[in-house]
């Protein structure tokens, strides 16, 4: 077994920036699972139905492009409430967690579900005012039309949905240390993961 950092957190705290940043600095792989729920939420998008969708999804289908945009999103978040899709998953990210060198995965239940026995657990989060405003920017910079009481209102019902679902519902594991980063640079933010991670024995 790897040594396995699990990232959990809410759309847009900054846990793929921080997990990648933490992969990096230790020399670990890095999965972002959300890209997993995002590719099956694009296949849906085309036709296909979401647990067979889930069921065939191949290590290719995560370099596909345009699984950033808010209508993958949206449907990524309405297909990973579906048990049987979840569950379809599943594997595919323990066996990830589990491989030598060192694993950091980056999710809503890694440390719940995913990897409960992960050695160091990190919950990331930040106000839905915070997130929604670092979305906005993001989006506009892309171009995207959307005004900030839209993306205020997607990120409040993806909050909702995510943490209300009965399926591995969003919340933060019982032993995980807990990243507010409403008030930090991202260059604070990844000093503080790295410190809790350096708190255990690599």
């Amino acid at each position: 077994m790897g040594f396995t950092i699990a990232i959990d957190g809410p759309a847009a705290a900054g846990k793929g920036t921080l997990s990648k940043a933490v992969a990096a600095h230790f020399g670990f792989a890095h999965l972002d699972t959300g890209l997993l729920y995002r590719a099956v939420g694009a296949k849906t998008l085309l036709g296909a139905e979401p647990i067979e969708a889930a069921q065939e999804l191949v290590a290719e289908d995560l370099d596909v492009d345009g699984l950033r945009t808010p209508d993958v999103a949206q449907a990524a978040s309405r297909v990973a409430v579906i048990a049987e899709v979840r569950a379809a998953l599943v594997d595919f990210q323990r066996a990830f967690g589990a491989r030598a060198g060192g694993a950091v995965l980056d999710g809503r239940d890694i440390g719940t579900v995913i990897c409960p026995d992960a050695a160091v657990k990190l919950f990331v989060t930040a106000s839905a005012e915070v997130r929604a405003e670092r979305r906005y920017l993001e989006l506009s910079a892309k171009g995207d039309p959307s005004t900030r009481d839209e993306v205020l209102a997607d990120v409040q019902a993806r909050d909702a949905r995510d943490m209300e679902r009965v399926e591995a519902p969003l919340k933060p594991a019982d032993d995980a240390v807990l990243i507010d980063t409403s008030d930090l640079s991202i260059d604070e933010a990844v000093a503080k993961a790295i410190a809790a991670i350096q708190a255990h024995t690599l």
